[in-house]
């Protein structure tokens, strides 16, 4: 890692330039911000509109003065206190849940500084046109918020604009890695543009590279000559400080984004906290969190879920039944032994797909298996019935694994149940049995059956030592795009 030996900073702060990342960013957070506003204004106004006029402006003496605060007042108010927030942060914008996450804070904070207001001032505000227009206006901004996401997505997937360039620095081992699973996910933002090797290596092993390899440049130029706005350290690159905190110096006042992409893979954010002792920062990374309060939540939603979901869906499921049972004789439901929490057998409940002698069949069609480790998969399998192919293609199938969800075999959101006969599920497989299996998950949302069963493991084993709520209900959310566009489903 070559860097100049400088430790010099701008000559004044408000005269740094600004990272190119402002072509996209700025107009971006200026929408964020005239929605927002927007969604305050709504808010209110559909407050004022819903609620009797004498009850809403209850302990004010003029109109006038209700008015201003409810359409002037609280929208800047909730304006400052986003911004306060960080919720136009450039770095949660358009990625994860953090960004949502603040706007819930935000709507803590303006109710908080509502109650404080009202008490001050001693104003006899109703509570119930305060909790309206306050989640009114967190409902409006999250929505919105969703929609400025998936526009920006949008165009990150066709065109690659509103995107962070980045050069990758580090052995080249390493910087494939990284480059590998930046780019599975475009909606990210995030672009490597070229390679930069810590060790000359011949060109042969550069030719693996799918981007510009380079050695012995000064990083600094060769980002400005690749138009790039972001340097990534990976992995061992990152172990030399002198180094690293050169590169941090001389990157000051440059407008240039600067990274460390350590060794330690597949741990969220929630998990990782930087702890500095006399100037080294250590990272600490806690245990994951399969119990508690959010757990006994989960478990809650699931159960009612499942409740809720089984009544309203009894007339689907006494259409699939009648169409299974009128195209192959036999019964509606299949049950097969799965692999459960901490290793308990149970019996998982799906509509079947298959004809009755598909397990019969199936020693005749190892050869065609599609799939790598422990699952079988061929897309065009003919043990398939036409129904089957229907309910398999829009995920139908598996709707009767409420019923697991409701003994509690199951969960909404988890690593997928696998045959109890496929194995011992020793080593790092057997990990995925710390949490219950579930109808969706991580697997399912990133490519399902199209994926590696290596990648498959992989996926699983990250939710298991990354789960939370919120992110159970983020995977939820996916699923819904992934049914819809049928996505891997054979």
């Amino acid at each position: 890692m070559k860097a100049q030996k400088t430790n010099g900073v701008a000559r004044s702060a408000f005269a740094r330039p600004a990272a190119r990342r402002a072509k996209w960013h700025r107009p971006y957070v200026l929408c964020l911000l005239i929605a927002d506003l927007l969604c305050a204004l709504g808010a209110s106004y559909t407050a004022v509109s819903i609620f009797a006029s004498d009850r809403i402006t209850a302990g004010f003496d003029d109109d006038r003065v209700f008015l201003a605060i409810a359409y002037i007042g609280l929208p800047l108010g909730w304006l400052i206190l986003l911004w306060a927030n960080g919720a136009y942060d450039r770095r949660i914008v358009g990625i994860g849940t953090d960004e949502f996450k603040r706007v819930v804070r935000t709507t803590i904070a303006v109710t908080a500084s509502l109650g404080f207001l009202a008490f001050g001032l001693q104003k006899g505000v109703s509570r119930g046109s305060v909790a309206f227009v306050v989640l009114g206006a967190m409902a409006y901004i999250l929505a919105v918020r969703l929609l400025a996401r998936k526009a920006l997505h949008l165009l990150r997937r066709r065109g690659r604009l509103a995107t962070y360039r980045m050069l990758l620095v580090g052995s080249l081992p390493e910087t494939l890695f990284v480059h590998k699973v930046v780019s599975r996910n475009i909606s990210t933002g995030l672009v490597p543009v070229a390679i930069h090797l810590s060790e000359n290596l011949p060109a042969a092993r550069r030719a693996q590279a799918p981007v510009p390899v380079y050695f012995g440049r000064d990083l600094v130029e060769l980002v400005h000559e690749l138009n790039a706005d972001t340097i990534a350290v990976c992995g061992s690159a990152g172990a030399e400080p002198d180094e690293l905190r050169r590169l941090a110096w001389q990157l000051e006042g440059t407008g240039i984004d600067l990274v460390v992409a350590p060794q330690l893979t597949d741990v969220a954010g929630p998990r990782v906290h930087i702890r500095p002792i006399e100037g080294l920062p250590l990272l600490h990374v806690e245990e994951p969190k399969l119990s508690g309060v959010a757990w006994l939540a989960k478990n809650l939603l699931d159960r009612v879920a499942a409740a809720l979901g089984l009544l309203v869906l009894i007339p689907v499921f006494f259409g699939i039944s009648l169409a299974i049972r009128m195209t192959d004789r036999g019964p509606a439901f299949f049950r097969q032994l799965r692999v459960g929490h901490e290793g308990r057998i149970f019996r998982v409940w799906k509509f079947r797909t298959m004809y009755l002698d598909a397990e019969e069949r199936k020693s005749k069609l190892v050869t065609a298996n599609e799939t790598d480790g422990m699952l079988f998969k061929i897309k065009d399998d003919p043990r398939v019935t036409p129904v089957g192919r229907m309910l398999r293609a829009t995920s139908l199938d598996e709707l009767p694994q409420l019923i697991n969800v409701l003994k509690g075999e199951m969960s909404l959101v988890g690593p997928r149940p696998l045959p109890a006969d496929d194995g011992d599920y020793l080593g790092d497989v057997r990990r995925r049995l710390l949490v219950r299996p579930g109808m969706t998950g991580l697997w399912q949302v990133s490519g399902r059956s199209d994926l590696s069963w290596d990648e498959a493991v992989r996926l699983d084993l990250y939710y298991v030592d990354n789960w939370s709520l919120a992110y159970d209900l983020s995977i939820l959310w996916r699923t819904i795009g992934v049914v819809v566009a049928r996505k891997g489903a054979y």
